[in-house]
């Protein structure tokens, strides 16, 4: 089968299987796997997301030190701190000007 001078590569059901078996195991991950079996990264990644396997996806773990913390709580805190006024000024003009709408 080609398609635009390309091979189409059809995997076994029993094959895409043992590659998510194996990066189940955590010896290879899905370049190494990839490369040892001629498969793409993107193709194993298809597969993950076909058999529902979220549990091999790739996760993101954020990292912080406790000053980065401490310094976006601070952040936080004066945002809020910030917002109460403008809020404040906000409803003081729509009411003022329901008032004064109403007058007319």
């Amino acid at each position: 089968m080609y398609k635009n001078d390309k091979m189409i590569r059809r995997y076994s059901e029993p094959f895409k299987l043992k590659i998510l078996d194996e990066l189940t195991t955590g010896r290879l991950n899905k370049y190494q796997l990839g490369k040892l079996y001629g498969v793409a990264p993107t193709t194993i990644n298809e597969w993950i997301r076909k058999y529902n396997r979220k549990d091999l996806m790739n996760t993101r773990i954020k990292v912080e030190t406790k000053d980065e913390t401490t310094r976006i709580k601070e952040l936080q805190k004066e945002i809020e701190q910030l917002k109460k006024p403008l809020l404040k000024k906000d409803l003081d003009a729509l009411v003022l000007d329901s008032y004064s709408g109403s007058s007319r």
